[in-house]
């Protein structure tokens, strides 16, 4: 049976402020808004009974904690964690700053659930593989492709995602791991107008590197800008950017390399 944080002692201003930062250090980082950071921590920072302020910064995160007991505050600088943006692991934090509130789980206890929560994903792979083929080959109807060009772009995603699981747990660069993916989708999905496979090889060649489009980014860029948070905001828009021109430039190589006009 769990322990709940009023059984046990109560923990310090300092470490209070050790987990805080760690744990915004990796909510962040794997694809959380900052509206959500500042929710959780302070959460967490209430159940307790100290209060929190928060700097978020594109690659540093500023915690400032105080004891509401004896007003002992504690600051502490944490590096934001570099890691695949990763709803599992977003969802799973988020429901450890709920456990903390609810005094459903210990300080002790946090402590270890996330440690399990940040050394490794929970999600099935092969599911996820895939579902995002075939979403893409989905998106593939929606734009009007027909039945053999859906088949192509869910081959094409199917290698190209399996590809970026591949290289992101070998720590590859992300802008790399998309340049990489971008170009192996985009020679498979050209293979339909190299062989005149079906009525609409040119939409298939199109949609096979959608499934890389850098949408949370874009996302939590204009979530963080209505929240005032424009540094986060416009960092978060530069990457989806650069995300972007890495994609174009694997999708222009695979178009080359299979002597596909552009035009």
């Amino acid at each position: 049976m769990m322990t709940t944080v009023k059984s046990e002692v109560c923990p310090s201003a300092r470490e209070v402020c050790m987990f805080i930062s760690q744990y915004s250090a990796w909510l962040y980082g794997c694809g959380a808004t900052c509206i959500r950071l500042e929710k959780n921590v302070q959460r967490i920072a209430a159940a307790y009974g100290t209060r929190v302020e928060l700097s978020i910064m594109p690659r540093h995160i500023h915690v400032s904690v105080w004891d509401n007991r004896n007003e002992d505050a504690v600051t502490a600088v944490v590096s934001v964690r570099c890691v695949p943006v990763s709803f599992d692991m977003n969802t799973r934090l988020s429901e450890l700053s709920w456990a903390i509130a609810d005094g459903r789980i210990g300080f002790e206890d946090a402590h270890a659930e996330m440690a399990d929560i940040v050394e490794g994903d929970s999600q099935n792979k092969w599911l996820v593989l895939l579902l995002a083929s075939v979403a893409n080959a989905s998106f593939c109807r929606l734009f009007g492709g027909d039945a053999v060009a859906m088949v192509v772009v869910f081959i094409a995603t199917l290698a190209g995602y399996y590809l970026k699981q591949i290289l992101l747990d070998k720590r590859w660069d992300v802008r790399a791991v998309f340049m990489a993916c971008s170009f192996v989708s985009s020679v498979l999905g050209a293979t339909g107008i190299l062989f005149s496979l079906g009525n609409t090889p040119f939409i298939a060649l199109g949609t096979s590197v959608l499934y890389l489009v850098p949408g949370i980014p874009l996302l939590n860029s204009f979530s963080d800008m209505l929240y005032r948070h424009y540094v986060c905001a416009f960092s978060r828009f530069v990457d989806a950017v650069v995300l972007t021109c890495c994609l174009s430039i694997g999708l222009c190589g695979g178009m080359m390399f299979m002597n596909v006009g552009m035009f």
